[in-house]
This record gives C-alpha cells, structure tokens and sequence, in this order.
C-alpha cells in the first residue's frame, strides 16, 4: 500500500471516530455519560472536565449518577450542568447528583435525528476532503513524473473505492444512531 493511500485511509479512520464521539454527545433518552463530556465545571479558578473531577455512573438505563471527590464541588457541579443547555435536571441529595433522563418527545427525536445527519454530513465532507487531498498529491507525483499516467489513473480509483467504504460506513452508523434516537 503506498504511503499516500495509508496516510488517507488513517484520516478517514479518524473522521469516523470523531463522529462518533460526536454521536455520543447527543441525547437519545437512555443514559449515556458521554452527554456530559462537554460540562465544564470551575475548578479552583479552571474549567474542569466533570470526569476529573467526579466518578459518573449509570445504575440503569435512564439515571445518571455523580459522586463529587470533593463534597464543595455539588454545587458548582449542579450549576454547570443545567448552564450547559443539555436540558438536564440535576438532583443534589448532599452526598451525590442523580440525573433522570426525561423521556423525549416525538418532535424532540426528530430534531436530534436531524443533528445525527448534519454530523453524518460533516463526517462525508471530511471524508472527501481526505480523498481530495490524496488525488492531489498523486497528480503532483504524475506532474513531477514520479508516475505514469495509467498509475495516476490507478491510484485514483484506488482512493476513490476507500472513500466509497468510508461513506458506506458512515451511512451504516448514521441508521443505527437514528434507529436508536427514535426509539421509545
């Protein structure tokens, strides 16, 4: 494998990853604490992940639990959470922060699903931009003669069918990750 189409296929490896922790960040009704990834809470003056600064859990499939290493750090906690927008109700019974996960509305589902393809989009886009980027440097190999024109040719066809699986892939993930949003 030449190390232009190792370097892409590395790339595209890395968009599929990125949406997926950008599948992870949103809500789809179950617990996941992956939706709390982007809470920053102040830390002695610095804005801190939640997870390094407490043990989360999830006891079932619709709680999400808190257990602060600091007791002086439910509040800040409680506070960053329902400033982060996530429409999330933190409960504080003085020792841990217990976070039920409402049951979402139809129209709610269906906004979620519409961000779900927006990410799918993105991750496409970064996806042929890698494809781009790799026909760009086989065509400056072609220019400088490096290659021939049938290899050119070759190559390019060759990305074109790694971004071709890439695509496939992200579409399989988008279904999944829109089966699980509209689920009740």
């Amino acid at each position: 494998m030449s190390e232009i189409k190792a370097e892409a296929e590395q790339k595209m490896k890395g968009s599929i990853n990125s949406l997926m922790r950008d599948f992870d960040s949103l809500r789809t009704g179950r617990a996941n604490i992956a939706i709390l990834d982007s809470v920053r809470v102040d830390y002695y003056g610095t804005p801190t992940g939640l997870s390094h600064v407490a043990n989360l859990g999830t006891p079932d499939s619709r709680t999400i639990t808190i257990q602060p290493w600091e007791k002086t750090l439910l509040q800040p906690i409680e506070k960053a959470i329902l400033m982060s927008n996530l429409g999330l109700n933190p409960n504080n019974d003085g020792d841990t922060i217990r976070i039920t996960i409402p049951m979402m509305t139809e129209e709610r589902r269906k906004e979620i699903a519409k961000v779900a393809k927006k990410y799918a989009e993105d991750g496409k886009v970064a996806i042929r931009n890698v494809r781009r980027d790799a026909n760009e440097k086989y065509n400056k190999q072609k220019k400088d003669k490096d290659i021939s024109e049938d290899d050119n040719k070759k190559k390019h066809d060759e990305i074109q069918t790694l971004t071709d699986k890439y695509i496939v892939e992200v579409d399989k993930k988008l279904h999944l990750k829109e089966a699980e949003i509209m689920e009740a």
